[in-house]
Parts: structure tokens; sequence; C-alpha cells
């Protein structure tokens, strides 16, 4: 196995282990972590004046830039094996009032970025990044909202919050995309 080969593997690994980090983080972040915890409903954060998102948001974000990663050094077989892993990983961490969804949001929303990210990645990583993470992040949202509570009403606030997130993740992905380049390493 060549130095490069290892380099990728160890990157994928890394990414796939951040990525199952990020379902319990949400998890926990809904339930308890906010500057308002709403009774019988989410805690919510501030994500831009006057809007507010449950605070699961954060970790909902890195995720859909974690799983692009993760396709990028170990495949799209990995991938889609990290996004069932993912779904089940999320019924079983989520609260029982929000087990559903949170698996089927995860499901959905991952589904939606492997979709969009797979065709453009090769061509134009960053793009792919970014317009599969927006992709997903709407996904997740109304899917979780809709089955969760019945409403709509934080998603535009979940919308935001996800894609602080994103935008935050892209000048890691730019420089990884630059190194790869210099380094001759092409997506798996």
């Amino acid at each position: 196995m060549t130095d490069t080969s290892r380099q990728r593997l160890f990157e994928g690994f890394l990414a796939l282990f951040f990525f199952g980090l990020t379902i319990p983080a949400a998890n926990w972040l809904i339930g308890n972590a906010g500057t308002t915890c709403v009774p019988n409903g989410p805690c919510l954060i501030p994500v831009a004046p006057g809007i507010m998102a449950p605070s699961g948001v954060l970790m909902i974000g890195v995720a859909l830039v974690l799983r692009d990663l993760v396709q990028r050094r170990l495949g799209a077989k990995a991938a889609l094996a990290a996004i069932a892993a993912g779904a089940a990983l999320s019924a079983l961490l989520a609260p029982p009032t929000i087990v559903v969804a949170s698996a089927l949001a995860f499901l959905l929303s991952e589904l939606a970025d492997f979709a969009v990210y797979t065709p453009l990645q090769r061509r134009r990583f960053v793009t792919a990044v970014l317009l599969s993470s927006l992709v997903g992040l709407v996904v997740d949202s109304m899917v979780f909202l809709y089955v969760a509570f019945g409403s709509l009403e934080f998603l535009l606030g979940q919308v935001i919050g996800k894609a602080w997130m994103v935008l935050l993740a892209l000048p890691f992905v730019y420089w990884l995309r630059s190194r790869d380049a210099r380094r001759g390493l092409v997506p798996a």
C-alpha cells in the first residue's frame, strides 16, 4: 500500500468517525442545549437576528459535509454504508419522541446529498459539497420538523443554522481539494 493510499484511508476513516459522532451530538443538543428549551419540544439557538432553530442543526450541517468527505476518500459504497449505519444509530440514540423523525430525516437527507454530490464531485468538488449539502439540509429540515413536531415553524431557522455550518466548512473543503490536486490525489 502506498503512502497516498494510507493517507486516503486514514482521512476517510477519520471523516467517518466524526460523521458518526455528529449523530449522538445532534440528538443530545436538541434536547439539552440552547438558549431556550421549549416544553415538550426542542432546545433552540439563535441562527440569525430574530430567527431560532433547534440546536441539533449545528451537527447536521457538519454531518452533510463529512458524508461527502467519506465518499471522497472511501468511495460511494462506504458512503452508502455510512448512511445506513447513521440512520440506525440515529434511531437508537434519538429521544423516544423523535426517533422516527430523526432516523427518517437523516436517511432521506443523506441520500439526497449523495444523489447530488456523486455526479458533480469529480469535476467540481467544492461546488458538489455546497450544492449537495444545501439540498440535504432542506430535505432534513422539512422531514424532521414535520415528522417530529407536525409543523414547519422552525424551517427557516433550521435551513439557516445548517447552512452556516456548511459555509464554515467550505474553506477546509477548498483547501483539501487544492492539497489533493497538488499531491495528484483523485477522488475515490
